[in-house]
This record gives structure tokens, sequence and C-alpha cells, in this order.
């Protein structure tokens, strides 16, 4: 028996093409309708992809459905463009699995602006960080902890890509945010600054004393310029569970947070001075016992 479809976009999906093949249209046909490509229809239908509110109703006026098909579909959609799915579900396949799933999301965007105000990204997390920050996270519980590492390292590899964009804003607090002894986030610092060697990647700093140019409600990942002509979207993670947003105006909410954050952020050398500062520290607390 196949799986049933998991998550909102890819129950919209299904339904979506039901009624498609229900009215005989082909992918083409329906595409001219809606006023959309063809190969969007497909991403549609396998549930990658996420139409706009006109776009679902545009659909379901081509296939000739009645106005309560018309109202379900819409509500389907709206439900889909910001959708929280609880940790319980998806992680039914293990951590190990969820990591590869982000790292095919990774995988398909050129282009990633990562914001975190709590701890370092994953992307640059290094494996005994990653795998406290696992521990730590757990609200299922069960989890194979060692598979799970070795799949976000395994992910980040994709930074040596340099056909791909990486833009990473991090608060002060994020990188004095310690999850074990003072040597395990010494490391974690000198990966930090390692990567931001890398001519494709962008770091930005957030001191804890420059002025606040925006909220820095929660941490977020924006992928963009996707490989298969997707729209962007936006991935949040939560306490119970993740958000991704798909509705191009919230989208742009979150273009527009992450550029007034980084208004606020220190680069290259200021960045540099900024973490050996933060290693400087950590070194005195290593001294005094504490």
């Amino acid at each position: 028996m196949p799986e049933e479809p998991r998550s909102q976009r890819q129950r919209l999906g299904t339904e979506l093409r039901k009624l498609r093949k229900l009215a005989g249209l082909n992918g083409y046909e329906l595409a001219e309708q809606v006023g959309i490509s063809q190969s969007k229809v497909s991403r549609i239908e396998a549930g990658s992809a996420v139409p706009t509110i006109r776009e679902a109703g545009a659909w379901a006026r081509a296939a000739g459905a009645s106005d309560e098909v018309l109202a379900d579909l819409v509500g389907r959609t709206e439900a889909a463009l910001s959708e929280v799915e609880g940790w319980r579900m998806a992680l039914r396949h293990g951590l190990p699995q969820l990591q590869a799933e982000v790292g095919a999301l990774e995988a398909n965007a050129r282009r990633i602006s990562n914001f975190q105000p709590s701890l370092v990204p994953g992307l640059l997390q290094t494996a005994e960080y990653a795998r406290r920050v696992f521990t730590l996270a757990d609200v299922v519980g069960g989890q194979d902890y060692a598979g799970a590492v070795a799949a976000r390292v395994s992910r980040q590899e994709i930074l040596f890509d340099e056909d791909r964009q990486f833009e990473f804003l991090i608060t002060e607090g994020a990188l004095r945010w310690r999850p074990g002894p003072p040597k395990l986030l010494l490391a974690q610092l000198d990966r930090v600054g390692s990567v931001a060697t890398l001519s494709n990647v962008s770091l930005g700093l957030i001191p804890q004393d420059a002025e606040a140019t925006a909220v820095a409600s929660h941490g977020f990942a924006i992928y963009g310029d996707r490989e298969d002509d997707g729209e962007p979207f936006v991935r949040v993670e939560v306490i119970h569970g993740e958000l991704t947003v798909s509705d191009p105006d919230d989208v742009s909410i979150y273009r527009e947070r992450f550029s007034r954050l980084g208004a606020a952020a220190v680069f290259d050398d200021e960045a540099r001075i900024l973490l050996a500062k933060i290693a400087g520290d950590l070194r005195g607390k290593g001294s005094s016992g504490r």
C-alpha cells in the first residue's frame, strides 16, 4: 500500500491532481488555463510546491469545480502555505532520515539565507556540538543520535559547492550558548571562522551591544533560487515542530527581516575580532575553573 501523504501540501497536490484528471485535462492544458508553467503543475501535484490562492482558484475553475469544492481547495491552500508539522510526524522515520530530507532541500537551493539567535546553524556545527544539540532538543526520544550527526556532517559538504551561496546571520548570544564544556565551544567557534573564509559564504555576526535594527523573534532559513525553478520558501523550527512558509507575501516579510537584521551585523575582519573575543572570554572561564 502506498504511504498516505503526510503534509498539507502533499494532500493538496493529491486533490488537485484528482480534480484535473476528472476534468479530462492534461498538465499542459491545465497550466495554460491557470497561467503557470506545466512544470509547476507537476511540482504542485507532487507536493513539492504550493499554489497561490489565485492559482488554486483558477485551477478549480478550469476543472469546472463546484463552489463548495472551490472553497475547500482555497482552505487547503491557505493551510499549505503556512504549514506546521509536529516533530512526532516529522521523525516517524527517524532523525537521520529527517536530516537527509533537509539535505535534499538544501541541494535544491542555490541560495540559502539563515538567521540564528540561539545556536550555531546546523550547516556550521561540529559533530560534537551537533550531538549535544540533538540530545537537548529531542522532544520525542529514542532517536539515533550517531546517525543524525553523521547525516548532518554529510550535509555540510554542500558548503564547498562554489555555485551555491550561503548567508549566515548569527547573534553573539547564539555563539556564546554553550551545550558543553568550554573546549567544545572553542572548537565550534574555530569551525565558524574557518567556514567564513569560503568565497561563497557570507558570515554576519550581531554583537550584543549593537543597536537593534529588528526584533530577533526566532531563527529561520530562506531557501531561494531553487534548481527546480520552484518558488522560495522559509523553514522555521519551533519547539513542537517545524513551520514551512510558502506564501510569496510572507516569504517577502522574512527577506525584509533578514535584511534588517543584517544591518546590525559585523562582517569580515570585525566578525573575526568578535569571534576571537568570545574565544578569549571562554579561555578565561576555563582557566578560572568555571
